[in-house]
C-alpha cells in the first residue's frame, strides 16, 4: 500500500527538515504499512542513504533478545519468573526474576562495570559475571523503572546457557533467517554507513569505532537498514506464527511498568517500549550507539510502522525517537485504515443460534452476537467480550473484560437455552428471573 502523494510529500518535507536541524550526516526514514515498505524518506549526503545501507541500530537488539526469550519460555525451558539464579547461578543478583529484567522493573543498574561498554571491545559473559556485586541492584523490583542495559547482557547470557548455543547464532536461526531479515548482521557488512560525533562548534565530523561488544552484545550490537527493520516492524505488527505466536506478541506489549507517572505516556513491556498518544497505544523501542541513532514505532492494530536511522551520535535540535512518532501521527490521522467490507454471514449452527440476543443479569442488558465463529457478548452495548467453542455448551473468553472466563450454556430439559452463566454469572432471558 503506497501513501498518498500529499502524505508522501510532508513526510520528505519533515525528513528534510529534522536533517537540516539536527545536523545529522544522513537520515533515513521508512513508513511500513501491511507488512511491505510504502514510503522511504531519505535526507542528507554523507552517506546518500538507500533502503539497503546498514545503520547501527543499538536498543532495537534488545526487542530481539526479548523474542528469542519468549521463544524459550514458550517451549517450556524457562519461566519469566524464574530466578536469574536458576540459569546463571552463584551471580549476587540471582533473587532478580527474567521477567524483570526484560521489562526493566528489575532495580538493577543502568551498566556493567568497567569501561563505557558501547565504545569498548566486550569482554565474554564470565567477565561480565564477574563484575557484578550486590550494590548493582539500586532499589527493589518494582520499586520504579529503570532502564538497563546489563539486564540484557545477563539475558544473553541465560539464552546461551538455556540452549547451548550462543546469542549470534540463536538470533541468525530463529529470527534474521525465518523472517529473511538477511542485511541484519552482528558486525558491519558494506554498504554500511560510517557513524560520526558532529562536533557542536564546527560542525566537523569525528567517525566513531566499530565495536564488538561482547557479553553485551544482545543488549545493542546489531547493525540493519531500513528495508529489514520494515520486515521486524512488519512482524510486531502481525507476527509469524513460526518465528513467536501472535497471542505472545501481545503478551509483550502489556505494560510491566510505567514509566512516566505523571501523564502515562510511556511505559515498557516485555522487551518493548509502549508510547501512548492519544487514544492510540504504539509499540517499538528506540537505539543508540557512538554514532548512530535508530527508532521503530509500530501501531498494531493498523499494520502501520515507522523505522529510522541516523549516523550521528544523536541530533544537535530535536531527536530521531520523536521525528518517528510525529511521522507515525501524520500517516494514521491523514490515511486511516478503512474498515473491512461486511459481508453476510453463514447461518450459525443449530446450538448456537439459540444463543443470540439480547439477555439480562440484575437488570442488566447482555446482548449476543455471532461473528466469525465466535460468540460476541457486549454488556450495555459497551463491554465487548469475544468468546470461543470449547466444548458442548462451554466457551472461552477470548478478549475483553471476560478474557480467559468460561461462558456455560444452561438448557431445559426440551434442550433450550435458558440461561448464560458467566463465572458464577447468570444472565436470563427475561430482566424478572433472578438470577
Amino acid at each position: 500500500m503506497s501513501l498518498l502523494p500529499e502524505t508522501a510529500r510532508r513526510i520528505d518535507t519533515l525528513v528534510a527538515e529534522a536533517q537540516s536541524a539536527g545536523r545529522t550526516p544522513s537520515l533515513a526514514i521508512g513508513l511500513v504499512r501491511d507488512g511491505a515498505l510504502a514510503h522511504l524518506a531519505t535526507a542528507g549526503d554523507t552517506p546518500r542513504p538507500d533502503a539497503d545501507l546498514q545503520y547501527r541500530i543499538g536498543s532495537i537488539s534488545k526487542t530481539m533478545t526479548a523474542t528469542l526469550v519468549l521463544q524459550e519460555r514458550d517451549a517450556g525451558r524457562l519461566a519469566l519468573d524464574d530466578p536469574l539464579d536458576r540459569h546463571l547461578p552463584g551471580t549476587p543478583v540471582g533473587g532478580l526474576t527474567l521477567r524483570h529484567l526484560l521489562g526493566h522493573a528489575s532495580g538493577l543498574q543502568r551498566e556493567p562495570v568497567g569501561s563505557w561498554w558501547e565504545r569498548a571491545e566486550g569482554g565474554d559473559l564470565a567477565a561480565l559475571l564477574a563484575g557484578l556485586h550486590a550494590d548493582k541492584i539500586a532499589y527493589p523490583p518494582h520499586r520504579s523503572y529503570h532502564y538497563s542495559n546489563l539486564a540484557y547482557g545477563l539475558l544473553g547470557g541465560v539464552l546461551e546457557r538455556v540452549t547451548g548455543t550462543a546469542w549470534a547464532d540463536l538470533l541468525r536461526q530463529r529470527i534474521l533467517e525465518p523472517l529473511d531479515m538477511r542485511r541484519t548482521t552482528y558486525a558491519a557488512t558494506e554498504p554500511f554507513a560510517r557513524g560520526y560525533v558532529v562536533h557542536p562548534w564546527t560542525d566537523t565530523l569525528r567517525e566513531e569505532p566499530r565495536t564488538d561488544t561482547g557479553a553485551m552484545a544482545p543488549a545493542g550490537q546489531l547493525w540493519s537498514t531500513v528495508a529489514d527493520l520494515a520486515r521486524w516492524a512488519a512482524f510486531l505488527a502481525d507476527p509469524a506464527p513460526e518465528v513467536l505466536t501472535p497471542e505472545t506478541v501481545t503478551e509483550m506489549c502489556a505494560p510491566v511498568v510505567i514509566s512516566d507517572l505523571e501523564s502515562w505516556t510511556g511505559g515498557h513491556g516485555l522487551g518493548l517500549e509502549l508510547h501512548r498518544r492519544g487514544d492510540r497505544v504504539y509499540v517499538g523501542h528506540g537505539g543508540s550507539m557512538p554514532g548512530y541513532v535508530a527508532a521503530l514505532v509500530v501501531h498494531r492494530p493498523s499494520r502501520t510502522a515507522v523505522v529510522g536511522f541516523a549516523n550521528s551520535y544523536g541530533f544537535r535540535k530535536g531527536g530521531i525517537g520523536g521525528l518517528a512518532l510525529r511521522l507515525l501521527d501524520l500517516v494514521l490521522d491523514a490515511e486511516p485504515v478503512p474498515p473491512a467490507p461486511w459481508r453476510p454471514a453463514a447461518a450459525p449452527p443449530d446450538e448456537v443460534a439459540g444463543l443470540a440476543g439480547r439477555w439480562w443479569w440484575m437488570g442488566v442488558p447482555m446482548d449476543v452476537t455471532w461473528e466469525a465463529g465466535e460468540l460476541v457478548a457486549a454488556v450495555r452495548g459497551e463491554r465487548v467480550s469475544r468468546f470461543a467453542v470449547e466444548g458442548p455448551d462451554r466457551w472461552r473468553g477470548r478478549s475483553g473484560p471476560e478474557n480467559g472466563e468460561i461462558l456455560s450454556v444452561l438448557r431445559d430439559g426440551a434442550g433450550a437455552a435458558v440461561a448464560l452463566d458467566i463465572a458464577t454469572f447468570v444472565f436470563t432471558r427475561s430482566p424478572d428471573e433472578e438470577p
